[in-house]
């Protein structure tokens, strides 16, 4: 028996009109993969579109790619994700089921969760992603024991973060491997952005396929192109990774400690034209001139991407203020007199909400970070 995962394709999420048409292709490639490596059924953990009202466009391209696993004769099943859910229950992702292109997976019937067979015998379940990974009450009141001792192949979906699989220094807090029912076979993951598969005790293989495209200029650096897992099954499980590399990603770091934007200007004016995707990253503080002095040219290739989120101007740089908590101290005890939150409380919360987002992190992952320590700090569910 053999199956595809894929996860986090965010179709629709680049802006850049070269990037958007990268994800589909990337996409395509995918299901053109799995028709190649003709696999029983394939299944998306979640966000197959970048918002849960794609344009017409969008959806258009996307049903075209997915028909061609129909015309194979391919069952495809999907959870949505975090990106793709909406509250009103109604998402696009309903008229590509009505269309027979796909199926959500997560059904219910008497409030259980209920599995649903493919014709190769696999039974197959799971559970949305929510923003805010607000999952986690669905997962708190779902009742397990019967999905738990169901026999056959199994396979659970879910678009959450798990924190034992977390990697070192990952921004963002997880859930706990012990709200998934266990005995499972493979649990196909989706939501975090990287490549992973584990096997634990009780449960079974655990994986993350990483994106079918990078989602940011982060991404684009580390991992340079997407991937999907194909899963075989003969007496043990066996996850092949299977890069979707459709255009190469060069990158270039300017380090600009000590130089001036003339010295900055040469070393662009240096770097090779292609037909990828070309990243430049440039860091320091400048000796001489302002980061708005440096011209960027149309450096030939099929995408030109910049970051300067960390490039300063010496006088940019001296302009920082020293000594921030002592007026933060300052300004909380002269405003603080009723004494209505300890202080500490107040100091702790202000440098929650000072936190600035990771570099690659998504702003819905972001804010997720915020509200789960400011609910650590105050001990209260909001």
């Amino acid at each position: 028996m053999k199956f595809a995962h894929l996860a986090d394709c965010h179709i629709g999420g680049w802006r850049e009109p070269e990037l958007k048409e990268l994800s589909i292709k990337s996409f395509e490639k995918a299901i053109d993969i799995c028709i190649k490596e003709r696999v029983g059924f394939v299944l998306i953990s979640g966000d197959l579109f970048d918002t849960s009202l794609p344009s017409i466009d969008i959806i258009k391209e996307t049903a075209s790619v997915l028909n061609k696993l129909r015309e194979y004769d391919i069952s495809c099943y999907i959870i949505p994700g975090s990106h793709d859910f909406s509250p009103s229950g109604k998402t696009m992702l309903d008229v590509l089921e009505h269309s027979g292109l796909l199926e959500n997976v997560m059904k219910f019937r008497d409030n259980k969760l209920i599995f649903t067979e493919d014709r190769t015998g696999v039974k197959i379940t799971g559970i949305y992603g929510k923003k805010g990974a607000l999952e986690i009450e669905t997962y708190k009141t779902l009742e397990k024991e019967h999905l738990e001792n169901e026999k056959g192949f199994k396979i659970f979906m879910f678009h959450s973060l798990l924190e034992e699989l977390k990697p070192k220094g990952f921004p963002v807090e997880g859930h706990s491997l012990s709200l998934l029912p266990k005995n499972f076979n493979y649990y196909a993951g989706g939501h975090p952005h990287f490549i992973t598969a584990k096997e634990y005790p009780d449960y079974g293989i655990i994986s993350y396929p990483g994106p079918v495209f990078p989602n940011n200029f982060k991404e684009l650096e580390e991992l340079k192109h997407g991937n999907l897992c194909i899963v075989e099954f003969n007496k043990e499980i066996n996850v092949k990774n299977m890069p979707l590399e459709i255009k190469q990603v060069h990158s270039y770091f300017i380090n600009a400690n000590n130089k001036t934007t003339s010295e900055i200007q040469k070393e662009i004016n240096n770097i090779k034209e292609t037909d990828g995707i070309i990243l430049l990253r440039i860091e320091g503080i400048l000796k001489e001139g302002k980061p708005t002095d440096i011209k960027f040219k149309d450096i030939p290739s099929y995408s030109f991407l910049k970051n300067t989120s960390k490039l300063l101007s010496k006088e940019a740089e001296e302009i920082k203020i020293s000594e921030t908590a002592n007026i933060e101290e300052d300004f909380v005890k002269e405003f603080n007199k009723e004494k209505i939150f300890d202080d500490k409380i107040i100091l702790s919360l202000m440098a929650i909400l000072d936190k600035e987002k990771e570099e690659g992190e998504r702003i819905v992952d972001f804010e997720e970070r915020i509200i789960k320590d400011i609910k650590k700090l105050l001990e209260v569910e909001i």
